[in-house]
């Protein structure tokens, strides 16, 4: 465990495409957002930010007991990239680098995430992203020197130009898994298969 890098789970969305809070649907017998922050916490330990915004009380609760911390950012609605800019916001002074999961990626285990962390040179100019399906995103390490463009993101817009912009050294770690999120009852069908496999 790396104390200065902090894993922030975003999980604050609506799901409108989901039908209901797919955080808190379930896979193999836990909430999906739970299984991401635990994922989280077993790399971070206490470093690790859960980021609510819609149905933020039963959110946080499906996370009860787990190490770390939990925010709301109030602008959900706006986006992912409100999320991200919020979680920059909170982040402890003495953080060096963080690390951005979605809620809706429940293949990403521990291992890759302990991946990303090694293969983090320490670097100021150095991203760690996941690659899967011929693309770079998420889970992705940004150090420091990304802090400031991250707290502006706003709308839908992720990070992703950071990945592509020519300043950043970019690492990559293979994870098919991180392919499958859920955006719909079938994706959550799909991948509690692949789960339980």
């Amino acid at each position: 465990m790396t104390p200065s890098i902090f894993a922030a789970v975003l999980a604050a969305g609506r799901s409108s495409r989901f039908g209901s809070t797919k955080q808190l649907a379930d896979i193999d017998g836990s909430p999906m957002v739970r299984r991401a922050v635990r994922t989280a916490t077993r790399v971070c330990g206490a470093h690790a930010l859960l980021v609510t915004g819609h149905d933020r009380t039963a959110v946080a609760l499906a996370c009860a007991g787990l190490p770390g911390f939990v925010t709301v950012n109030e602008d959900y609605q706006r986006g992912l990239g409100s999320s991200i800019a919020h979680a920059i916001r909170v982040l402890p002074s003495q953080s060096s680098a963080i690390l951005v999961m979605l809620a809706d990626q429940p293949l990403i285990g521990e291992g890759h995430l302990q991946a990303i962390v090694a293969g983090w040179s320490g670097a100021n100019d150095e991203i760690v992203a996941t690659s899967y399906a011929g693309t770079r995103g998420t889970p992705v390490l940004f150090p420091r020197a990304c802090f400031a463009e991250l707290a502006t993101l706003d709308g839908d817009r992720g990070a992703r130009h950071l990945i592509e912009d020519d300043r950043y050294k970019v690492s990559v770690i293979g994870c098919e898994g991180a392919a499958l999120d859920v955006d719909t009852p079938a994706d959550l069908t799909q991948i509690s298969r692949s789960a339980r496999s």
